[in-house]
């Protein structure tokens, strides 16, 4: 396997809304970025993203060597894998598809050129079946975006080598990245499972007329997602346990919290259902577009990540 210092090159393979995220990172970081997708119109798109993230990752600060000059695009998947050190792959989530499109990349490859996946819920194992090399192939899911979050989610299949997980976790944390190893896999990995279970919850409120869209995103966005922003469950389960900690909120606090757990809904996306959901989002939406909304929340994320980047106490 590769130092990561020896890492110059990355191959983005798919530019949609990940992965023109993680080239804008890449080039931001001030590696160079072979970039493909096959659709129509998919490099001028491309331009236009790296240039609205731009401005965010400058405020960031910019690596010795940043540059958006250092991006070539072809839409032959081998044509771009030419001379690449790494693979961050962002195509569609279909499993069928990732196993044919990583069989081409290992065809393609030397064995020593990792192979990660931005696959936000698919297993490795299933993934490197098809390779010559499945030792090489990890998971390296992003949180969205990829150009602001700092999560980055690692592991690998059943074939993997323990070397290449560890060249992956190197790399994503020289380049500021802060990545976890999952100890299993499974099917949407640790961060999109904790999501999952908050909105199975938040749409089963909806569904049950115990709260509005907007109640909810109120209640998460100036509630506990301000405290989930500094520090996880755990340690603020921990700090509200006062001088006990987290054993005493376990002790005298588990016994609600239970109850609360066998009371949690199970929803089904009803048509009925996604109706409601849809029409409260619009509603919260009036006056505002999807664009204006991502920019307010990418300068805020801006501002939060840098004071979190600079505060030494809380992990």
């Amino acid at each position: 396997m590769q130092q990561t210092s020896s890492i110059k090159r990355v191959a983005v393979v798919g530019t949609g809304v990940i992965g023109a995220s993680w080239a804008a990172y890449f080039l931001a970081q001030g590696l160079e970025v072979s970039a493909t997708d096959p659709m129509p119109g998919a490099q001028a798109a491309l331009g236009v993203a790296i240039d609205q993230y731009w401005p965010s990752l400058v405020s960031f600060g910019l690596k010795p060597g940043a540059s958006k000059d250092k991006l070539i695009f072809s839409r032959d998947l081998e044509q771009a894998l030419v001379g690449v050190d790494f693979v961050q792959e962002n195509g569609p989530e279909r499993e069928d598809l990732k196993i044919d499109l990583f069989r081409r990349m290992d065809a393609a490859l030397p064995a020593h050129v990792i192979l990660a996946s931005s696959s936000s819920g698919l297993l490795m194992s299933k993934v490197q079946a098809a390779c010559r090399f499945p030792q090489r192939v990890v998971l390296g899911h992003p949180f969205n975006p990829p150009h602001l979050i700092p999560l980055v989610e690692v592991i690998g299949g059943e074939q993997t080598s323990d070397a290449a997980v560890a060249q992956a976790m190197a790399f994503y944390t020289a380049i500021g990245k802060k990545p976890i190893h999952p100890l299993k896999e499974v099917k949407g990995h640790i961060a999109n499972r904790l999501q999952a279970a908050l909105w199975r919850e938040a749409f089963h409120l909806v569904e049950q007329g115990v709260a509005t869209t907007a109640d909810i995103d109120t209640a998460i966005a100036y509630g506990p997602g301000l405290r989930w922003a500094l520090m996880g469950p755990f340690l603020n389960l921990h700090l509200s346990g006062g001088v006990g900690g987290i054993a005493h909120f376990l002790d005298h606090l588990g016994p609600p919290v239970e109850s609360w757990w066998a009371d949690l809904g199970a929803p089904v996306l009803s048509e009925a259902l996604k109706e409601k959901i849809s029409n409260g989002v619009d509603a919260q939406m009036q006056g505002k577009t999807p664009s204006a909304l991502g920019a307010e929340r990418d300068q805020l994320l801006v501002a939060m990540i840098a004071a979190k980047a600079h505060n030494k106490i809380i992990p």
